[in-house]
């Protein structure tokens, strides 16, 4: 499962940069917590509290992570970049 969650990450784009957030990185783990939820522990390239995009890329991440079969509940962890 998190195979498929990562490839499905990969359609997550940073518009500011135009490259997916696994290609750029931000992705640091994907895990199964228990059946159905999952927990991503991301990065992005500034602070949130910095980060325009920040909001987006947050929902955009859990979004798709929620559409891969079997995953009912995606919980974003942000690790700050400093």
């Amino acid at each position: 499962m998190v195979s498929a969650i990562m490839d499905k990450l990969k359609e997550v784009i940073d518009p500011e940069v135009g490259l997916s957030v696994v290609d750029m990185g931000l992705i640091k783990d994907v895990s199964i917590i228990s059946e159905g939820k999952v927990k991503i522990k991301m990065s992005l390239t500034v602070p949130s509290f910095m980060c325009p995009l920040a909001r987006y890329l947050i929902l955009s991440v859990k979004k798709a992570a929620e559409s891969v079969p079997g995953v009912k509940e995606a919980e974003i962890e942000i690790i700050e970049p400093y």
